[in-house]
């Protein structure tokens, strides 16, 4: 695969469309327009390369769309051209796979989709009944998942020794190995506080295993257990969507955006940057992201 300058992509697409599907000009102007306005998100992103575009910066523009007022139609219209680009690159062999094949499309009615609102979040994190160990795992799992942004992979996964209590701060081992240092917020660490001191000692029995979250048979929670548990406390909390691990990812991003939060530092929390180990553990790192987080996400206070 060929790294390829964005800008230099684009122009190379943009011929693709006059000479080979012989688009009339305003219809390449309006390719134009779209893909611009995400090569600067990119560009913000610290993108600079095709094969640095990824899935999770194209939502993280849908995103960004949505916070400027966009309707669904224009963000429609932009994921097409965004799609119609990835496919190009990949088929010029500029990039290693068709980035944004499985990005859903804006729904009409809906302000971005796959985000909970605030209150939907509230309803959502107060369903589990922590009066039991499950519930209080359940509570935990929510609020990190939310609190942190994790993917459910990353939450599943997670082990004991990963939580930096004191800082409240948690090192998660995302995708191809690469580990990244992501805060949580205080709702976060008095749920995970209460799992950990009265709920998975239950939950373990005889079984040892340094997986934080585990089932009710001592084992480590699988993505599908997990999945189904938020569907259920979904539906339960009544919210009127397909509440999947990953909108919750999206709703920490969106919501962190929301905030004032800069989208090089929420791309940083998602792990879409790439951040050695060592560089996570310097402290001018550390304590920069730590307080952005806690300036920005809804739920960092406590």
């Amino acid at each position: 695969m060929k790294e390829t300058n964005l800008d230099t992509a684009l122009d190379a697409f943009l011929d693709y469309l006059v000479i080979e599907r012989g688009l009339r000009p305003n219809s390449v102007r309006s390719y134009a327009r779209d893909l611009r306005s995400y090569l600067d998100t990119l560009e913000q992103a610290g993108v600079s390369g095709t094969r640095g575009a990824g899935e999770d910066s194209l939502e993280l523009h849908l995103v960004k769309l949505s916070r400027l007022g966009h309707k669904p139609s224009t963000r429609g219209r932009a994921l097409s051209a965004i799609r119609h680009f990835h496919r190009f690159l990949h088929q010029e062999g500029m990039s290693a796979t068709f980035v944004g094949r499985d990005v859903t499309g804006p729904k009409k009615g809906l302000r971005m989709p796959g985000v909970l609102t605030l209150g939907q979040v509230e309803s959502l994190l107060a369903e589990p009944d922590t009066a039991t160990p499950l519930g209080l795992r359940d509570r935990a799992m929510l609020e990190l998942a939310y609190g942190a942004g994790l993917r459910v992979s990353e939450l599943c996964n997670l082990l004991i020794e990963a939580l930096v209590v004191e800082e409240r701060v948690v090192l998660v081992t995302g995708k191809g190995g690469k580990q990244r240092l992501v805060p949580y917020g205080g709702a976060a660490a008095d749920a995970l506080a209460r799992y950990i001191d009265a709920g998975r000692s239950q939950l373990a029995k005889s079984f040892i295993t340094p997986v934080l979250f585990l089932n009710n048979r001592g084992r480590p929670i699988s993505r599908v257990g997990f999945f189904k548990k938020l569907r259920a406390y979904a539906s339960a909390a009544g919210i009127p969507r397909d509440v999947s691990p990953h909108v919750l990812r999206h709703s920490f991003a969106t919501h962190l955006l929301e905030g004032g939060a800069d989208l090089r530092l929420v791309q940083e929390l998602l792990g879409h940057a790439d951040i050695s180990t060592t560089q996570i553990y310097t402290n001018i790192d550390r304590r920069h992201i730590i307080e952005a987080h806690r300036a920005f996400h809804p739920r960092a206070g406590g």
